[in-house]
């Protein structure tokens, strides 16, 4: 009894532990992230930081230099002639006045070409291109394109009997639409071109009927 009470008073350690079998050992090593997944984590590091640059330099461009949109303006139009013969012959006489105002301090616009374009129940009458040039900051320039001519166009019964009902009321739905190859100039630097379009949608009455016409707005499409 004596013997058994002073072994447990001892230290005592157990049997020993065996060691960790080596295929054990290589299976948590090869569970940390490799080199495939910690290019993965640089490259996501890299993506976030470019969005966050790109972020700062638009927001730092607006702050300086507030960009505003140049705004097209339908000011007068003139519509001495809009016939339509049995044989859907469109015969016209259109000139259009257009202002464009560039409202902002610091950026230009190089024009680079510019197609007027005229439409009749979406249907394209007449094209004019119009001369190339550069506005500058604040500034307000005018186009003025003149349709004049004949044209073959096909109207379906229900877009004739409405051809039929502007006649009878002298006021005519004409859409005129620019196709734009345009620049921005910012100091000296100056961006690529960019295509859009600018559509005018227009009540225009005949000249003869001594309408009044009111000056329309027009829509960017980029």
């Amino acid at each position: 009894m004596a013997e058994k009470q002073a072994h447990l008073n001892g230290a005592y350690y157990g049997p020993s532990v065996p060691p960790a079998p080596a295929n054990y050992r290589s299976h948590r090593r090869s569970s940390g992230c490799g080199c495939g997944c910690c290019l993965l984590k640089l490259l996501l590091k890299i993506i976030i930081t470019l969005v966050i640059i790109i972020g700062l330099a638009v927001l730092i461009f607006w702050l300086i230099f507030r960009p505003n949109e140049v705004k097209f303006h339908v000011t007068d139009v003139s519509l001495n002639e809009f016939n339509l013969d049995r044989n859907q012959t469109l015969r016209y006489d259109l000139a259009v006045n257009i202002t464009v105002r560039n409202p902002n301090r610091r950026i230009g616009v190089h024009y680079d070409r510019i197609e007027a374009r005229a439409y009749y129940e979406d249907q394209r009458f007449d094209t004019q291109t119009l001369p190339s040039f550069y506005q500058g900051h604040k500034n307000t320039s005018f186009l003025n394109p003149v349709f004049k001519g004949e044209h073959l166009v096909v109207l379906g019964a229900d877009e004739t009997a409405e051809f039929n009902e502007e006649s009878a009321s002298n006021i005519y739905s004409i859409d005129v639409k620019l196709y734009l190859r345009i620049r921005f100039k910012v100091g000296s630097v100056r961006t690529g071109r960019f295509r859009p379009k600018v559509s005018c949608d227009l009540k225009v009455p005949l000249s003869a009927a001594n309408a009044t016409f009111s000056t329309t707005k027009c829509d960017w499409d980029f």
